[in-house]
Formats: C-alpha cells, sequence, structure tokens
C-alpha cells in the first residue's frame, strides 16, 4: 500500500496528466485513504515545524503562548481543517465546473481537489515555501479539473479561479469592514500638550 501511495504521490508531482488519467477509475475509498495518509504527515510535519520555530508567540496566533500544548493543537488544527477546507473546497469548486460544462460527477472534482493538493500536503509544511507549493496545487488542480471531468483547459482554469478569487474578495471586504469598524468605534487617544 505505502509502495502504491509514493507511486501515485510522485506521478502527480513528476507527471500529473498521465497520473490523472490513470486515476479516473479510483474507487472513493483509495482516494480518501491517500488523503488521510497525506493530511496525517502534513499535520505532523506542521506541528514539528511549530514546536521547533515556537509559532506560538507570532501575530498569526495572537494570545497563544507558545509551550507543550501549542504543536498539539496545530497538528489537530491541521486535520480537522484539512478535512473541511477539502471537502468544502470541492463542493464549492463543483458548482463552478459545473457551470463551465463538467458534468462527470462531484467524485471526479473531489479527486480532482485531492490528488492536486499533493504538493502542498507533502512540502507545504516548510516555512516561507509552503506558498509555492499551494500554487503548484492549484495548477495540479486545473489539470486534475481538466483530465478527470474532460472539459477544456480555459474552462478548467476558469472554474478554478472564480472558485478561488470569489472567497479571497470576500475575505477582503470583510477584513476591510471589520478594520473600518474597529477603527471608527475605538476612540482616538487624547494626548497632553507639553507644558
Amino acid at each position: 500500500m505505502i509502495d502504491t501511495l509514493i507511486t501515485k504521490a510522485m506521478g502527480f508531482l513528476t507527471n500529473p496528466v498521465e497520473t490523472f488519467q490513470q486515476s479516473r477509475a479510483d474507487e472513493p475509498k483509495a482516494v480518501f485513504t491517500y488523503f488521510g495518509i497525506l493530511l496525517l504527515f502534513h499535520a505532523v510535519l506542521s506541528a514539528i515545524i511549530a514546536a521547533l520555530l515556537g509559532f506560538g508567540g507570532m501575530p498569526m496566533f495572537p494570545g497563544i503562548q507558545p509551550g507543550p500544548a501549542f504543536p498539539v493543537m496545530v497538528f489537530f488544527m491541521m486535520l480537522v481543517g484539512g478535512v473541511i477546507c477539502t471537502l468544502v473546497f470541492a463542493a464549492w469548486l463543483h458548482l463552478w465546473v459545473y457551470v463551465v460544462g463538467g458534468r462527470k460527477g462531484i467524485m471526479q472534482t473531489v479527486n480532482a481537489v485531492i490528488y492536486g493538493s499533493t504538493p502542498r500536503l507533502l512540502l507545504g509544511w516548510i516555512p516561507l515555501l509552503g506558498i509555492i507549493f499551494t500554487l503548484w496545487s492549484l495548477v495540479l488542480g486545473v489539470l486534475g479539473i481538466r483530465e478527470l471531468q474532460e472539459i477544456s483547459t480555459g474552462k478548467a482554469i476558469l472554474a478554478v479561479a472564480i472558485a478561488v478569487i470569489i472567497p479571497i474578495i470576500i475575505v477582503i471586504l470583510l477584513a476591510a469592514y471589520f478594520f473600518v469598524s474597529y477603527a471608527t468605534a475605538t476612540p482616538l487617544p487624547v494626548t497632553q500638550g507639553i507644558v
């Protein structure tokens, strides 16, 4: 089983189009097993990096003090968040795949998202370089949608772009709203003049 998993992961990293074509008939159990093992690997290494670098005091984790519980929390956040985000994103993406003409079913979209996330799950835990592997995963997602849904590259790019850009715009708008709300609700500090 491990040999099959390694072969498949190497295929998605080195020859993704052929590997996606060979994965069209994969059973959901095999796909979710692949995802579970890679997600577990990612969560463990993310927790180790968090422990080594002490990310608890970083601004992205405000109010969380570095300590022995922090890596455990990172581990569970990566596992639970990884499953939820992947499935929600796959469903959201499938809506747009369907709009642009993909009719091979939601499971093929789920397969494209899971298999496409191979670089992110294997190497996305590396500090600073993780963004490169996330972008690589998006490119693989486009290839996966194209191959598994049997639509054109342009339609696959359009579906993935819409599925990614709309949530980014919503997050930016919400952040701007909360920033403006906070800035207008917070009283200005009164400074006393120097006598």
